[in-house]
């Protein structure tokens, strides 16, 4: 674990900013998930959460079973191209 010779304020809704270069090297963007544990008498622990890519494999194989599960294809492909151009995989969370 590096230790970053860096102080940070919470602002008045609680908020903190995680520092540009701790982000970058992290892989952390904007609407990245943390699991948020507190430890007793020592502060905040935060690891990210991982979210599992896009496949369009995924999606081919549920195309594959449409007609099975009463889906119409052209909802499941607007479905995977909303996804692509959004910010797909954020999480709504506390």
């Amino acid at each position: 674990m590096k230790k970053y010779p860096k102080l940070v304020q919470m602002d008045s809704r609680g908020q903190i900013v995680i520092p540009k270069d701790i982000r970058t090297e992290l892989g952390i963007s904007e609407g990245s998930g943390f699991w948020m544990f507190s430890i007793e008498k020592e502060g905040i622990l935060l690891k990210k959460v991982e979210t599992p890519d896009f496949e369009d494999s995924n999606v081919d194989s549920i195309r594959k079973n449409a007609k099975t599960i009463s889906v119409n294809t052209k909802n499941i492909d607007k479905a995977s191209d909303d996804y692509k151009k959004g910010k797909g995989g954020r999480l709504d969370v506390v």
